[in-house]
């Protein structure tokens, strides 16, 4: 989610790959992909002041996108909202066992109905800028915030998941991370403390969502 990642490629493969167990596992439209990435600093301060599910952290977000027998990632990351080959997203960070790291969460049954919607709305997004400042409500999206728009809209326009106010602050000493501080006087702008916002963290222990794979 960090501007210096390289977007990746667009390759179609199929849409069973391996889960934790070896077992296969079939990727549903609409169900989220929690990422784990090692992006330096500030994916580490990220991952200090959001929720965590268990002993996991996550720093990025993206929507399945089953299509055919190719599942694609819609995702915002980059420069861009845009499509990334499953295979490019599970290879993008990998523990020290060459895993995935790489957690599926899908929504549980009584809000089914939502998901295919919400890749319908994810979709219409595509070419929108990435949110580089992380403020909510404008017309560029950093990672959860597309999954919270799409499926908000998806929920005729009720929130589906919840915004919180923003914290880019160490929560040990109470003083804003070093990163936080060169990245946002590196774009000029004052830091969005208290702002609300979405992260990756929050959406993936709601309770509208069940964790269904774990890749590592």
């Amino acid at each position: 989610m960090i501007r210096q990642l390289l977007l990746c490629l667009l390759l179609s493969v199929p849409a069973a790959v391996n889960g934790q167990a070896g077992e296969p596992f079939s990727f549903r439209n609409g169900d989220l992909l929690f990422q784990d990435l090692d992006c330096g600093d500030l994916c580490d301060a990220i991952e200090k002041v959001t929720p965590a599910l268990g002993d996991r952290h996550f720093s990025h977000v993206g929507i399945a996108y089953v299509t055919g027998d190719s599942t694609w990632v819609i995702e915002a990351i980059g420069k861009d909202v845009h499509l990334t080959s499953l295979n490019k997203f599970l290879d993008r960070q990998k523990d020290a066992n060459g895993k995935p790291k790489v957690v599926v969460g899908r929504l549980r049954p009584a809000y089914e109905k939502l998901s295919a919607r919400a890749v319908t709305n994810a979709l219409a997004r595509i070419g929108k800028p990435y949110d580089e400042l992380f403020l909510y409500g404008d017309d560029a999206y950093y990672c959860s915030e597309l999954v919270y728009d799409a499926f908000k809209e998806a929920n005729g326009g009720v929130p589906f998941f919840n915004l919180y106010p923003m914290t880019f602050k160490d929560p040990a000493t109470g003083k804003t991370f070093p990163a936080w501080k060169e990245y946002y006087r590196s774009l000029k702008h004052k830091i969005p403390e208290g702002r609300q916002g979405c992260n990756p963290g929050s959406i993936a222990i709601s309770d509208a969502v069940l964790i269904v794979s774990s890749f590592y």
